[in-house]
């Protein structure tokens, strides 16, 4: 596969593949993080549009409580988790990144359809763990295989040009939503149909077109390999880290109907939050990836986390109505931008290159059973007091959490 360039004249002469040359320009990225990035553009509309109704279809629609509501977030953030490891040590294991992806994206097309005759608190969590099975398993082989096709110094570009193709998706899927909605009030089941349909295009995509390299066996560790780069002190410390700030995370769905519940905000424009969140991730993903590359990827995560910080203040304090509400939306997306693709970058230059799948694996699942606990944890905390004080309490313990990180992510990529 070729190369796609920002301009023609950032396109050196002789340069035919993905793999980086010594004279490669710094303005590039390989054409498979790009074919990458329009899969999980499609699979990001398809889940964004169910995810974008999930809260109230759950608490208005089915008339789940905020306890079971948290459950269920608290799954559907951290259920992954299961098989991510799974997923990272079969890609390192077997060289079959590419196919290892193609069965976690279809796991989780076929579950949008099996939304339409869930309607009981259990089978929907079924079918919710279902998709974030899928979502585990694909996503440590779909990183380690933009990574592959990378230079370590334009990792954090890479990962930042995938996750803006990949927020474009998410930023559409819940104007999808809103669409279908104001079409057909209450048509949730026209939003299930159409997510299965567009994920199933993003099948088609990798299927037909990302191209699968098989490592060759005597390029792969052997298990007690990529259990010793997984043990390592350099890759320990920043999977500590994203615990403690998994810990202390809050789901959107929570700030989502904290801030529909003080404005008054209709449902049928609750979709719109998510579309602005993604809007302002999809500005700032390439921005903030270079910025990771220049002056380090821990300080952009940490700086990632503060803005989280602001946006519990501001959507569980007093800030008037509709400034309470853009400003979340900012803060959030910024968040996003300097975390989602900053992880992975951060993380891939600490293992060897056959455990790197394994390595970006530990890091996000260690994310993702922190987040289930906080969401669980917070929709009690919801339930006790209400959402203004339990934001309010996870900043105060995101601000204590934060230092500690910061050292631990600063420690690991100096190499210390």
């Amino acid at each position: 596969m070729g190369r796609v360039y920002v301009s023609l004249r950032d396109r050196p002469a002789g340069d035919a593949g993905d793999t980086p040359g010594p004279g490669a320009v710094r303005r590039r990225v390989a054409s498979t993080v790009v074919l990458l990035g329009l899969v999980s553009m499609f699979t990001d509309v398809s889940s964004e549009m169910v995810a974008a109704v999930l809260p109230l279809y759950l608490t208005a629609e089915l008339g789940l409580g905020y306890v079971a509501y948290g459950f269920l977030d608290g799954a559907y953030q951290g259920v992954s988790a299961l098989v991510r490891m799974l997923g990272g040590y079969a890609s390192d294991r077997t060289g079959a990144a590419k196919w290892i992806a193609v069965l976690g994206y279809g796991v989780s097309a076929v579950s949008r359809l099996a939304m339409l005759p869930a309607h009981a608190f259990l089978a929907i969590t079924a079918v919710v763990t279902a998709d974030r099975l899928g979502k585990g398993l694909r996503t440590a082989p779909r990183d380690a295989m933009i990574a592959a096709a990378s230079r370590r110094e334009d990792l954090g570009r890479a990962f930042g040009v995938h996750r803006a193709l990949d927020t474009v998706g998410a930023a559409l899927g819940p104007l999808v939503a809103f669409g279908l909605l104001a079409a057909v009030p209450g048509g949730y089941d026209s939003v299930f149909v159409v997510s299965f349909a567009v994920a199933a295009i993003g099948v088609a995509l990798l299927v037909l077109f990302v191209p699968a390299r098989r490592a060759l066996p005597a390029a792969r560790l052997r298990a007690r390999g990529i259990l010793r780069e997984l043990t390592g002190r350099r890759l320990r410390r920043p999977v500590v880290a994203c615990a403690l700030l998994g810990a202390v995370t809050v789901g959107d769905g929570f700030l989502y109907l904290s801030l529909q519940q003080r404005t008054d905000l209709d449902a049928t424009f609750f979709p719109l939050l998510y579309v602005g969140t993604n809007t302002v991730y999809l500005l700032l993903a390439v921005p903030l990836g270079h910025l990771a590359d220049r002056l380090g990827r821990a300080r952009v995560l940490v700086g990632g986390h503060v803005a989280l910080l602001a946006a519990y203040l501001v959507a569980g304090g007093p800030v008037p109505g509709v400034a309470a509400v853009v400003a979340t939306l900012v803060l959030l997306g910024g968040f996003y931008a300097a975390t989602d693709g900053v992880l992975p970058a951060l993380v891939s230059p600490l293992v060897a290159d056959e455990a790197r799948a394994s390595g970006i694996a530990a890091a996000q699942t260690a994310v993702v059973v922190a987040r289930f606990a906080s969401s669980v944890a917070f929709g009690a905390l919801w339930a006790v007091s209400g959402p203004g004080t339990g934001l309010v309490v996870f900043a105060a313990l995101l601000g204590v959490v934060l230092p500690a990180a910061a050292w631990l992510l600063r420690s690991a990529e100096a190499g210390r």
